[in-house]
This record gives C-alpha cells, structure tokens and sequence, in this order.
C-alpha cells in the first residue's frame, strides 16, 4: 500500500538523523538552553526578522496550542476558532481542560474572516447578560486551515485590526506552515507573521521533524513567565537540543520551503488529473491536503492501492476523501497513483 492519507507517515529529513548522530555523545545543558537550541532561535529570528521575538521549541501541536491559549487567557475567557479548527476538532477537549471554552464559528473553508470575529464579538458585547458568558479573548486560527485553505495578506490585516479593536490576542498554528507558504496564491512571509500576530508556530512535526514545532512570541505580555507554563503543561523537553538541532538543519540552505513546495507541486499534479477526470473539490486548496468529491466505487478501486483519508460522505453515492502530499513524498508514486486517477 502506498500512503496518501497525511503528510507525517515518513521518519525525518535525513540531514536532521546525520546531525543527531554526529552530536549524539556530545554533552550539553538540559531543557533548551543548549547552543543549538540558540542557534536556531537566532536563526528563526532572522528569519522572521524578529530582533525582539521569543522562541521556544514544543514537541508536537496540540501541547502548543493548550500552553499558548491557557497563558494567554484569564479564567473568563475563551478562544474564537473556526468551526473545523484543530483544537476544537483534534485535540480530545485539551483546551477546555485548560479551563477555557473554544468559541466556535461556521466557516465555508475553514479560514475566519475580520467580519466573523466582529460579529461574535459585537453579539457578545451588547448582549445585556455578557458578563454570564465566556468572553472572548483570542482568535485562534491556522495557515493552512484544516482544509488545506490559506490566509491572504489583507485577510491577516483586517484579522488584526478587528482583534486591536476588541483587544484579543491573535494566534496562529503553524503546523503545515510551510505548506502554506509554498503554495502558489501565497503572499505572506514570516517577517509578516511576526507583526500581524501576538504569536505563532512554525511546524516541524508534519515538515520533516522526527517532532517538534518552534514557537515565535512578539506580545510581551504572552512572553512573561512563558517557561514557566511550558514546564506546567509538561513540554519543558529534557534533551531540548533535540528539538534545536532539528530546526538548524529544517533552516540550513532554505530546506524547510524546498520540501514544502515539493509536497504542494506533487499535490498540484494530482489535483490536476483529478480535475481533468471531472471529478470536484469539496474546498479549493492550493497546498498539498487535496479535498476531492469521488463515487463511492472510484474510492474503492483507489483504496486496493492507495491509503487515503476519509472526510465524511458527501452525498449517498459520494464521499470526500482527503489526498495529502508530503515532503517525502516519491514523486514515482505520484506518477503511479495519476495513472490509477486517470484509468477510473
């Protein structure tokens, strides 16, 4: 079987696995306070052109996420997210473990726009019982959505404006960032994350880390005593440099945007012989997550050789199925699965 279905199936980049072993009985201190671990925090920060920004190194997603949101966020308040958001979706209630309420909105491809966050927070305002109810106080968002969807430029913006005016905190997971990044209709870089947002991640986990994801702070008020609730929230990772030597090598010579636009070129050939068949998309996306509309017996003659993802029916004779790239993806099986679309 040849594994479509997400994009961490594969180890890592092999540099990240010669790097390892090359400092494997080098001594170092604990808890990311190691030169590695520096170097690439000075490394990201040049690259985000973030001279003031904090870095800290995670080791997956979902524990990211609760230990921003929970610092962010007094007891009273909840976080705004898309309906299909991760934390509200795949992460088995970890926020509201926190203590915290995720405010969910219905969106039609998984981005939320200024005019959604301005609405829940005029309802909630001018609601004459607001104080009964969860305040919000962050927006919660990810590049790419869960959808596979990308934020615009001027959609961050007004994002910005519309949280200044309500005084939240706007955050971004990162996870398939770089896929985000590579894809063709981008046109956002890290130094604009940087000051568009109070923080994100950029993700190594999905994007040739063994695991892994490097926070980027710019709020100074989400910066006090951040350590001390990656240590609560258990993420304080004993051997760190692990996590910064895996960063030095995703970063070295551009590596980390090369096997991102990998995947999402290998992703936009099979989209394209999807489309040439007729075959329609649930949502448009230009990253390697591809949503595709497909009768029930084309899903069955593909899964003879192929693991793709299930993302619910679509109608009694339909079903969408999520194709998903990665960067190690084998552009011969790329090959082999268009051949397999193509004789549908």
């Amino acid at each position: 079987m040849k594994f479509f279905n997400c994009d961490y199936n594969e180890g890592a980049y092999p540099p990240i696995l010669k790097k390892m072993m090359d400092t494997n009985l080098c001594q170092s201190i604990g808890y990311g306070e190691d030169e590695y671990c520096e170097e690439a925090r000075n490394m990201i920060r040049g690259l985000c052109d973030a001279k003031d920004g904090d870095v800290h190194f995670l080791v997956g997603g979902t524990q990211t996420n609760l230990t921003v949101i929970s610092a962010a966020l007094r007891p009273h308040q909840g976080v705004i997210s898309p309906e299909t958001g991760h934390i509200n979706v795949h992460e088995t209630g970890a926020i509201e473990a926190t203590g915290h309420k995720v405010l969910t909105v219905k969106t039609p491809d998984g981005l939320l726009t200024a005019d959604m966050v301005e609405k829940v927070c005029h309802d909630h305002f001018t609601d004459e019982a607001f104080e009964h109810m969860v305040m919000p106080g962050m927006v919660y968002i990810s590049s790419p959505s869960e959808l596979g969807t990308v934020y615009s430029r001027q959609a961050l913006t007004d994002l910005r404006a519309v949280c200044d005016k309500y005084d939240l905190m706007l955050y971004m997971d990162g996870a398939r960032l770089g896929y985000g990044m590579a894809a063709r209709e981008n046109d956002i870089d890290l130094p604009f994350l940087y000051n568009v947002c109070d923080a994100f991640y950029i993700g190594g986990t999905k994007q040739g880390a063994i695991m892994g994801e490097a926070l980027v702070i710019r709020n100074a008020a989400l910066k006090k005593d951040f350590r001390y609730m990656i240590k609560q929230k258990g993420g304080m990772f004993a051997k760190g440099r692990m996590l910064g030597i895996q960063f030095l090598e995703l970063f070295r010579d551009g590596a980390y945007f090369k096997l991102a636009e990998h995947a999402d070129r290998l992703a936009d050939d099979i989209r394209g012989a999807l489309a040439a068949k007729g075959y329609p998309f649930a949502v448009q996306s230009g990253t390697n997550q591809i949503f595709v509309i497909l009768p029930d017996e084309a899903t069955a003659k593909l899964k003879e050789k192929y693991v793709l993802s299930d993302s619910g029916r679509y109608d009694d004779t339909h079903s969408v199925q999520r194709i998903c790239t990665s960067w190690a993806t084998n552009p011969a099986d790329v090959k082999e699965l268009i051949a397999d679309i193509e004789s549908l």
